[in-house]
């Protein structure tokens, strides 16, 4: 990202953020609610453009329209959509076959297993509470082939056993040449992670120690925005 702009309406609550997430290293986005986290990490899976600035991925500009950028980045926004008819283990299938072949990636199953989704993969998703609901996201997400991850709050629903896994699998991900960035407050899942520090009135560049980038941010609190995202598919190794 280069001198990224977003904001709400005719109200600017991040200006020229500039962040360089490179393969192999995560990041993770903390701030008061309604800062524009979810507003970030949904410019750089293509759904939104921003106010003014760059978003590159790979070193081309974002186009959720290419077939290559769908197909590098694997995003988790939002509750995704549930095909009424098909059981939590056909969904898993489904997200395998049509991102066939998979080559060196997670084992067939594997996902499911780590994060508990054997125990109920036979049910539909409409009948799961909403902490299963969100493990079979994240299995489905991570089952796609992909070389940057884009998670909102990967955490939400998921007690401390869930939330070591999700940390661990993200760990993982990254050690493959993945890049990931993250909107989360959680020191479990962002064990991992740098973290740069939002706040409103916030400017700079995040490429700075977080240390620096939090000096620079004023912690207010604020009204709390919606959870925006998508979990769709876009982009490549690195953003910028």
């Amino acid at each position: 990202m280069d001198r990224l702009k977003v904001g709400y309406g005719d109200r600017t609550v991040i200006e020229e953020l500039t962040l360089t997430v490179d393969a192999g290293e995560g990041v993770a986005l903390r701030g008061p609610n309604g800062i524009g986290k979810s507003t970030v990490l949904r410019c750089v899976a293509g759904l939104l453009e921003p106010a003014d600035g760059l978003v590159r991925v790979g070193g081309a500009p974002v186009d959720e329209r290419s077939k290559l950028f769908r197909r590098s980045v694997a995003a988790l926004l939002e509750a995704p959509a549930w095909y009424p008819g098909l059981s939590a283990r056909e969904h898993l299938s489904l997200v395998r076959l049509a991102n066939a072949p998979v080559g060196d990636w997670f084992a067939e199953g594997e996902l499911a297993e780590r994060l508990g989704v054997d125990d109920f993969a036979d049910a539909s998703p409409s009948s799961l509470s909403s902490g299963q609901r969100q493990r079979l996201a994240l299995a489905m997400v991570l089952d796609r082939p992909s070389r940057l991850l884009l998670l909102d709050e990967p955490e939400r629903h998921l007690d401390q056993d869930g939330r070591g896994v999700v940390a661990t699998l993200i760990e993982e991900y990254l050690g493959r040449g993945g890049a990931a960035l993250l909107a989360s407050h959680d020191p479990t899942v962002t064990a991992g992670c740098a973290i740069i520090e939002l706040g409103y009135d916030w400017a700079g560049d995040a490429d700075d120690e977080p240390g620096e980038a939090a000096d620079e941010a004023g912690a207010a609190d604020g009204a709390a925005g919606a959870a925006d995202g998508a979990a769709g598919a876009a982009g490549a190794a690195g953003a910028r």
